[in-house]
């Protein structure tokens, strides 16, 4: 029986992920997702996913065991962490996600790339914002983007990451917004507060 309390999305720091971030991060998933947000504890071991050979973790065991740990009331989980991902057909990985699935994991490892330790910390906020709502809105079954001033684009060097907005081109906003409409028939609760007008030029 659904009360009709909107679903939250939980956002959860693994091992020594940054804390501090979450709040940002937060912000701006309400602010274009318009679902609220929950900081919660969910894993802190991620040894499981550990590869020696490449001295990484392989992010989508983390994913699958996530969904696992997924509470009843959460609509998606992003997790944040500061160890080194990959999937096995490439080098690493900024972050991956569960293409219309649950879970998805951003890592600060790579996105440090060119900023000395507390140099910029503004510099790196925006890098992980950016790649957390890039994920993100993949669970929401929004693809990779052509344009390379929107959110989903994706980035294979972090001059892409820096050179993207923070925002949804037209296209990826309009499928953003059936995805969270079909959401809201799906579970029958109570559509989110709203999503932002904000698109790239």
């Amino acid at each position: 029986m659904n009360s009709g309390k909107t679903q939250s999305i939980i956002l959860s720091s693994i091992g020594n992920g940054p804390e501090s971030y979450l709040e940002s991060i937060g912000s701006e998933i309400r602010r274009l997702f318009g679902y609220p947000t929950i900081i919660a504890p969910l894993m802190d071991d991620i040894d499981f996913s550990y590869n020696p050979q490449r001295d990484q973790y392989h992010s989508t065991a983390i994913l699958t065991r996530l969904a696992e740990l997924a509470p009843p009331d959460a609509l998606k989980i992003l997790a944040v962490t500061d160890r080194d991902l990959y999937i096995p057909i490439l080098t690493h990985v900024y972050g991956e996600a569960q293409l219309g699935g649950k879970t998805c994991i951003v890592s600060t490892h790579r996105l440090g790339e060119g900023i000395s330790a507390g140099s910029d910390v503004e510099r790196l906020r925006c890098r992980l914002v950016k790649e957390a709502i890039h994920e993100l809105g993949h669970t929401f079954n929004l693809k990779h983007c052509p344009e390379t001033r929107c959110i989903m684009h994706y980035c294979r060097k972090i001059d892409h990451v820096d050179r993207k907005s923070q925002a949804f081109c037209r296209y990826c906003r309009v499928l953003l917004q059936d995805e969270l409409n079909r959401v809201t028939e799906s579970t029958s609760e109570t559509p989110p507060d709203g999503t932002g007008g904000d698109f790239t030029s």
